[in-house]
């Protein structure tokens, strides 16, 4: 079975059960001398390393030497693999090495610390982590090898930059391998065919009231959420695509990954948020598309970053209540294509309306690309007794992670017997149109610069440092919330805090009003 009746070239003759590795290797056989993956040119500003451009033969050797790597560790079939690296080419390639080598990639978000990283390998057993050795200021080989003497599951400690400490495994060597041209030959040998895509390829982070949420995905439901964004975009073949939206989500990997491997294009990383930057990305490499968070659209635009040549702008919306207060879209010659994203669930893609307001919701399947014959059905929309929304279909996970978590009571994703699994967002249905309006976030988080936090667990940990700490949750309109702490000593709770390896957003509650720019950094 093919699909050959959805309206974009990238999907025709797309194989049902094709995998992302097979989308990389078509773009590598079909143009192996274009160019795949750039850098960011301050790469030097946030992490170490030249930055790199390469070609998608280039790309392909260096993937399997990554992978052979990885293979040479004699990790058990499906192991799960930690990624925290920064949005960079290796981010990418790493990504795509450790499903090459047939085993699960769990990335975690880059502002994670000792706190939740531990917590997020001890739940799912991962094996090895693979890190940037630095991002910013912050050491991530040393946060990797004492989260790694913690959990006891971590066999290797692996990364990208010139200062590996003890124990941990140097990757920058493998470029000069990849080079040599003497790649290893990677044989798949882990699924039957006919089965290959709906075998889990990846494993990402979603919050609940109650704490982190381990969400895994095949192949398949990771390309059918990548099909709703680029079908409803309507990138073109070899676009050339900018992307602030990191692989250290799901978003990040529909937004920007599966588009790129569909497309056979070349990805243009940022590593968010630098706007002299962004700008001579967008002029230098002539982009078409564009992805951005939501928030900073209009003030993209009316800083004049964008440039004339951007024809399709895709906005991540992490905080989906935030869209119906949206200005109106009104630059000529680019489209403006809202990506809603429901936590770790599932996101919707829609096209601004003529008028320029953002494209309703409605109950039912979601096709995509919206109004086409032949629109390929991504996902549907219910609303449940209790006023939120819940989703099911091609893109969202069916089954809780990892196996026998039901039988705990650990925080899971739940799915209903129908298939159907509630995002938590409130929302409001008008029952004459079927139309959807997102109108709060899931009751009990707070979400910072696409991060979320469960509430009451933040309070728990601010008490148990000094129990006249308090956090109040402010409204903000670029970054969904802010948090604000209140202390007898600031510089004493932030310390502690450092101490128990809490995230930075929670750290810098307790430090000075931050700056719009700071705020940036972390949208």
């Amino acid at each position: 079975m093919i699909l050959d009746d959805v309206p974009h070239p990238a999907a025709a003759g797309l194989a049902v059960d094709a995998t992302l590795d097979d989308l990389f290797r078509g773009a590598v056989a079909r143009r192996p001398d274009a160019v795949a993956l750039c850098d960011p040119p301050n790469r030097s500003c946030f992490t170490d390393g030249a930055a790199r451009r390469l070609t998608y033969a280039q790309a392909d050797r260096m993937i399997s030497v990554i992978a052979g790597r990885l293979r040479r560790m004699n990790l058990a079939a499906d192991a799960v693999i930690g990624l925290q690296i920064a949005n960079t080419v290796e981010g990418v390639l790493t990504f795509m090495a450790v499903l090459r080598a047939e085993l699960i990639a769990m990335p975690l978000p880059l502002l994670w610390r000792r706190s939740d990283s531990i917590g997020a390998i001890r739940r799912v057993g991962a094996s090895a982590l693979v890190v940037s050795g630095r991002i910013g200021v912050t050491d991530h080989f040393d946060l990797a090898v004492n989260a790694a003497a913690e959990a006891f599951t971590v066999r290797h400690v692996c990364g990208f930059g010139p200062h590996p400490p003890d124990g941990a495994i140097a990757m920058d060597d493998l470029y000069a391998a990849a080079e040599t041209g003497l790649t290893p030959v990677i044989v798949t040998e882990r699924a039957a065919p006919g089965r290959r895509s709906a075998h889990l390829a990846s494993v990402t982070w979603d919050v609940a009231a109650d704490g982190s949420v381990a969400v895994a995905r095949s192949d398949a439901q990771l390309i059918a959420g990548g099909l709703a964004v680029l079908l409803e975009s309507r990138i073109p073949q070899n676009a050339v695509i900018l992307s602030t939206i990191p692989l250290s989500s799901f978003a990040g990997i529909a937004m920007t990954l599966v588009p790129w491997l569909m497309v056979g294009g070349t990805l243009a990383l940022h590593h968010p948020f630098e706007c002299t930057a962004f700008a001579q990305q967008c002029r230098e490499f002539a982009c078409d598309t564009v992805l951005v968070p939501g928030p900073l659209v209009s003030q993209l635009e009316a800083a004049g970053y964008l440039s004339e040549q951007v024809k399709s702008l895709v906005a991540a919306w992490r905080a989906p209540e935030q869209l119906r207060r949206a200005p109106d879209w009104r630059k000529s010659g680019t489209s403006l294509i809202d990506v809603q994203l429901f936590g770790e669930i599932g996101l919707i893609a829609a096209r601004r309306a003529p008028d320029g307001r953002p494209a309703p919701i409605l109950l039912g399947p979601q096709l995509a690309p919206r109004g086409a014959d032949g629109a390929l059905n991504v996902a549907e929309v219910a609303a449940t007794q209790n006023g939120t929304l819940a989703l099911r279909g091609p893109m969202v996970p069916t089954v809780a992670f990892p196996s026998g978590v039901e039988r705990t009571s650990l925080p899971r994703m739940a799915v209903a017997a129908d298939g159907f699994v509630d995002t938590r967002y409130a929302c409001a249905v008008d029952r004459d149109s079927n139309v959807v309006v997102v109108n709060a976030p899931p009751a009990g988080l707070v979400s910072f610069g696409g991060y979320r936090f469960a509430i009451r667990e933040l309070a728990d940990i601010i008490k148990g440092l000094d129990p006249s700490g308090m956090l109040a949750v402010r409204p903000d309109a670029l970054v969904g919330h802010r948090l604000a702490g209140t202390a007898s000593n600031h510089e004493a709770i932030r310390m502690a805090l450092r101490g128990i390896g809490a995230n930075p957003l929670l750290v810098e509650a307790f430090g000075a009003r931050p700056r719009a720019d700071d705020i940036r950094q972390t949208a």
